[in-house]
């Protein structure tokens, strides 16, 4: 346990970082869970990731915006085809996603095979750099994420089967980047799944409480102990939604 490690210009720009996913990931969460899709976040956060693989293979700029227009193109194609498979094979559309995902997944090895630094890259989609998330870095997804919830909290209802996914993608796209595959999955199915006993308002409330309380639990101690960040996060994610849903139960019990 090291205390010094707890450097607030890094710990302060990551659990934003984490709120700001938190924002989008949380209603969408209770949309996924509601169409019955849950492994629809981890099939277009890989489409997202083996975009950027792709980019990279190419040697463009990490941080360029031919990466970003690669990965948002590649969730966007993948976005409609889902929407076009869902119309044609509605009961087939779960096994589908995951048949995309897994399908994108080994791409991305396949792509990387001949290269050293594969692994690596392999390992930054799926736990992210989180930490690495600078104040400046965030103004951008800030403010797209501003206009997305606009947009979903507004006319979402009306945009149909094909807007929902191209929100979707976009939102998973930016996320992808920042705080990987894994915790996108996270972000949001967990706080979505633990608060499914509430209703409107109240299940958003705190499906945002347990989302900011694990970033920030899961920060702290990955800074303490050195634990890799966006594994300890899903842990600590994982285990408030245990208690949080738990709580929720029992409390709609003795009412």
């Amino acid at each position: 346990m090291n205390w010094e490690l707890l450097d607030w210009t890094i710990v302060g720009p990551a659990f934003v970082a984490g709120l700001i996913i938190l924002s989008t990931h949380v209603p969408l969460g209770h949309e996924v869970l509601k169409r019955g899709i849950i492994f629809i976040d981890l099939a277009i956060a890989q489409v997202a990731g083996l975009g950027v693989i792709a980019a990279h293979s190419m040697d463009w700029e990490q941080d360029g915006i031919e990466v970003q227009i690669a990965a948002v193109s590649a969730s966007l194609l993948a976005a409609v085809v889902l929407n076009w498979t869902e119309k044609r094979w509605p009961k087939k559309q779960e096994p589908l996603i995951g048949i995309l995902f897994i399908l994108a997944a080994t791409g991305g090895i396949l792509v990387l095979a001949g290269n050293p630094h594969g692994s690596e890259h392999l390992r930054e989609l799926l736990v992210g750099q989180i930490l690495w998330s600078t104040w400046e870095s965030l103004v951008p997804i800030a403010a797209l994420y501003s206009a997305l919830l606009v947009l979903w909290f507004t006319i979402g209802n009306r945009l149909g089967r094909l807007g929902f996914y191209v929100i979707f993608a976009i939102t998973v796209t930016a996320s992808v980047q920042i705080v990987g595959i894994y915790l996108v999955f996270a972000s949001l199915i967990i706080p979505a799944l633990a608060t499914m006993d509430l209703r409107g308002g109240n299940r958003l409330f705190v499906g945002y409480i347990i989302g900011a309380l694990s970033y920030f639990v899961g920060i702290v101690l990955s800074a303490i102990f050195d634990f890799p960040t966006g594994a300890i996060i899903v842990w600590t994610m994982a285990a408030i939604a245990l208690v949080a849903g738990f709580t929720l139960q029992s409390k709609r019990r003795a009412s």
